[in-house]
């Protein structure tokens, strides 16, 4: 079936080929014929016998001649939906080609027809040969016009913002395309010079001043913001007023796509969450991370996860010796594992299912592969599901550090790097102070061997498991309401990409007992991103869709913070990468309050957050905020 539809194929496309070559031979001879007609004044009877001998006798060869170029030229191979300026560079060689040859015959047989006629005849089958090729097109363009005019009350009306090299390419592909069924009415640019004209036939009507206002005079329903290069701030600044006015946005991907030639509206992407932060993505020194992982066996705990995963992709991409993933979860550890082994089929890659809880497990696996470096992932997040089950949170978060750091110290691990929290400061809630308490864990251990222990803490990272962009995005979809717990809770935001870069880099920067505290730019209102994520999905907040305010959780603060009062701050070579001066504790006490913690914890005690108080004392569990 397969076969015979490739040969229907192949059947069309030669029909096509031998339709535009007689095209081409028709063309061709009632051009010169008209040559020669012209050379009489338009007048038949002026026409000397001998030229019209000359002619007869000439343009078989002349067609035959013509073709052949042609098809050196490849002008039988182009899709005709699609011809551009690149077919009329090469049929305009090809011309220069038959220019030559023409003059080569008649410099050495004699002059079969007048020079006059010969030279309207090349010119005027060079007009035809363009309008042959052009043809196919703009009869889909026409078609497209009526199609539309026809079925205008269905249609949306759209706005490009951006009347560059990208807005021209996508205002062709709405002129072009037959699976387009949005109507491009107007466009937007900051260039001055450009307002009033047009691009691809499409008014250029303002600046992005402009952009309320003309959506309202062209009745727009979408928006695609059309400058790849454009930097994060006037990313901001232009969505900032798209979110004004009610339409659905939708964005150009970065410039690589330019280059590749990708540009069309099939790349457009829904407006990310990241592109209201206001800020260039962050950049770390990827020769440091690559010498700090190429050659090196590396264990991620939790490599499943929505951080561990991350980290597995960028690990991979180093170079490392060995990969070690180590899940509870199968069908996480799973789909990293089947990532991984498609994208990178040269990595040594080992997949592992086990508990860091499970103290013969975690020595049986560093034991046998003695990792370099552990990233230690693992670990129980939710805020809420914690404070419901104090006990969980300790055993996973704290004892479940404590297991890996000790076996990474009794196998000679080289580094060993905590992945923390911004709840861990000041901590309201029992998995903020669980964290806290791995990170003194991680202190302790490096007075205390050889390894270097090292944590990382950071804020919220942007569309991880559980997180609130997710969250808002189904709620939106399912049309709400969207559930904001307070009206001025804020939150740092960083992508899972950019905090995961910055964790590898400041493992290469680590020498041990560290707290690195990465930069998360200025905080983020949770309230105004659920609007604009509500504007930007064509809707409007509070009339669309509901927004409903339900209350802080159990353990909630209005804020987070990234550093107490009693660490200082020291820079390093990666200005988003600080350290805090690890605070002075009793090693001896805080190994007897483990001690009595995991007791504790073992036996479901009902007070385990007024004994994780006496040890953190930080840790305040009562929130007084409510709305």
């Amino acid at each position: 079936m397969g076969s015979r539809k490739k040969d229907n194929g192949n059947l069309s496309s030669l029909v096509k080929v031998l339709m535009i070559m007689v095209l081409d031979v028709l063309a061709t001879s009632a051009s010169f014929f008209f040559g020669l007609w012209f050379r009489a004044d338009f007048v038949f009877a002026n026409i000397r016998v001998d030229h019209m001998q000359g002619y007869l006798s000439a343009i078989g060869p002349w067609c035959a001649i013509t073709v052949v170029v042609f098809l050196l030229f490849q002008l039988y191979n182009c899709i005709w939906a699609f011809v551009s300026t690149s077919e009329i560079f090469r049929i305009t060689g090809a011309y220069c080609v038959l220019a030559v040859i023409g003059v080569a015959v008649f410099h050495f047989d004699g002059v079969l027809m007048p020079r006059a006629s010969m030279v309207v005849g090349l010119l005027l089958s060079y007009v035809c040969s363009v309008a042959i090729r052009f043809s196919y097109r703009m009869w889909l363009s026409v078609q497209k016009k009526f199609s539309h005019a026809a079925h205008a009350a269905g249609l949306k009306n759209v706005m490009i913002i951006g009347a560059g090299d990208a807005g021209r390419a996508l205002a062709l592909e709405f002129a072009n395309s037959s699976y387009i069924r949005d109507n491009l009415v107007c466009v937007i640019d900051d260039n001055t010079v450009k307002v009033g004209k047009r691009l691809c036939g499409v008014p250029i009507v303002g600046t992005r001043e402009e952009i309320p206002k003309a959506v309202k005079q062209y009745n727009i329903s979408k928006i695609i913001v059309a400058i790849p290069s454009a930097s994060a701030k006037t990313r901001k600044e232009i969505l900032n007023i798209c979110t004004t006015t009610g339409c659905e946005v939708q964005i150009l991907p970065g410039i690589f796509q330019m280059v590749n030639g990708e540009i069309s509206v099939s790349k457009l992407r829904k407006v990310d969450p990241q592109d209201l932060l206001g800020r260039e993505p962050i950049k770390v020194n990827l020769d440091e991370i690559l010498h700090f992982i190429s050659g090196k066996v590396v264990m991620v705990t939790g490599g499943g996860g929505s951080i561990g995963s991350e980290l597995c992709r960028q690990i991979a991409r180093a170079n490392p010796k060995q990969l070690i993933i180590f899940d509870i979860y199968e069908n996480n550890a799973y789909d990293i594992q089947m990532e991984l082994r498609r994208n990178h089929p040269e990595l040594n890659l080992t997949v592992l299912i086990g508990s860091v809880r499970n103290t013969n497990r975690v020595n049986s696996v560093v034991g046998k592969y003695r990792p370099d470096l552990i990233f230690h992932a693992a670990a129980h997040k939710h805020v809420p599901l914690m404070e419901d089950s104090p006990n969980e949170a300790i055993k996973n978060n704290v004892f479940g550090t404590y297991k890996m750091a000790k076996a990474a110290a009794k196998y000679g691990v080289g580094r060993f790097v905590l992945i923390s929290t911004d709840k861990a400061v000041n901590p309201t809630n029992i998995m903020g102070a669980s964290k806290r308490l791995c990170e003194m864990v991680v202190q302790m251990m490096n007075r205390e061997s050889d390894t270097e222990f090292v944590a990382v803490r950071f804020g919220n990272v942007l569309g991880s498991n559980g997180s609130v962009i997710p969250l808002f995005k189904s709620q939106i979809e399912a049309g709400g309401p969207v559930t904001v717990t307070h009206p001025d809770i804020i939150r740092y935001f960083m992508t899972i990409p950019e905090a995961v870069s910055l964790v590898l880099q400041a493992g290469y920067y680590a020498h041990g007992g560290e707290i690195f505290i990465l930069d998360m730019g200025e905080p983020v209102k949770i309230d105004d991103m659920a609007r604009n994520m509500i504007r930007l999905s064509g809707y409007e907040p509070d009339v669309d869709i509901q927004i409903q305010y339900t209350g802080l959780r159990p353990g909630e603060k209005l804020y987070e913070e990234l550093l107490m009062k009693e660490e200082g701050l020291q820079e390093t070579a990666n200005k988003l990468i600080h350290i805090g001066r690890p605070i002075e504790m009793d090693d001896e006490l805080f190994l007897k309050q483990l001690a009595r913690l995991e007791t504790a914890c073992k036996a479901e005690a009902t007070n385990i957050k007024d004994i994780v108080a006496e040890i953190v004392p930080t840790y305040h569990p009562k929130v007084e905020e409510k709305v």
